[in-house]
């Protein structure tokens, strides 16, 4: 299987959880989550190659996301509805 199909395959098994723990089971909920979360990637992956073609280095690219997604916060508060 080459990396590709394995990383689709990743992401199909991706299982989205409540605050609670319990999976997130509404069909549209789901379909939502996985697109935010492929369109993410795909923009993730550009940006990436942007730095490379610009010179920058992976692990310091790599390490402003996780810093940016660490710091990400938001006003509404999680809810197991």
């Amino acid at each position: 299987m080459d990396s590709g199909r394995a990383a689709m395959d990743r992401n199909a098994e991706q299982v989205w959880l409540k605050p609670s723990g319990a999976p997130v089971s509404c069909v549209e909920k789901i379909k939502v989550l996985n697109e935010n979360y492929a369109e993410l990637k795909a923009l993730a992956h550009d940006a990436l190659e942007d730095a490379l073609i610009l010179g920058c280095s992976t692990e310091q690219f790599r390490q402003i996301l996780h810093d940016m997604i660490d710091g990400l916060t938001s006003s509404i508060a999680e809810s197991d509805e």
